[in-house]
């Protein structure tokens, strides 16, 4: 990390992962070349899960080529008069893998709704009655995280 000043703890960094409103997930494509996507992720027992459906260009890369990247940003406030902005970033490499046991698939999915629709979570054994069958559960297995913040300078 270049700027060592703004390097922050993996404690930090999960945090960032549990409080973002949001992550870009990356892989490649069957070319090599890079492909991202922005995903809801949810931390749960030290790893980070994501869903998306059965089919598509996501979870078919994913399958392909597990080898990923997740970056995660929350506290994005301009400061036009410094030319910068102040941030909390949290960039993880590792690897993901679908989740086929029914329990952590179901756990992963309570964590998701949790986290984006806690409000509506009366529904959820509803939902996912309808849902189940459609939906994948991957799991991103972490090798390495790192963290960097720019806050109230």
């Amino acid at each position: 990390m270049r700027r060592k000043d703004r390097e922050q703890s993996e404690e930090f960094g999960w945090d960032v992962l549990e409080t973002c409103p949001y992550a870009i997930l990356s892989t490649t494509d069957d070319e090599g070349l890079p492909y991202s996507i922005p995903v809801s992720p949810a931390v749960l027992e030290g790893a980070i899960y994501v869903h998306s459906a059965k089919h598509g260009t996501k979870s078919k890369l994913l399958r392909e080529h597990p080898a990923v990247c997740l970056v995660g940003v929350r506290d994005v406030v301009p400061l036009p008069e410094a030319y910068s902005t102040e941030y909390a970033s949290a960039v993880v490499r590792g690897t993901i893998a679908e989740v086929t046991d029914d329990a952590e698939r179901i756990a992963a999915l309570h964590a998701i709704v949790e986290r984006y629709a806690a409000e509506n979570l009366a529904h959820f054994d509803t939902a996912l009655a309808e849902e189940l069958s459609h939906t994948l559960v991957w799991k991103i297995t972490t090798t390495e995280i790192t963290a960097k913040a720019r806050l109230h300078e």
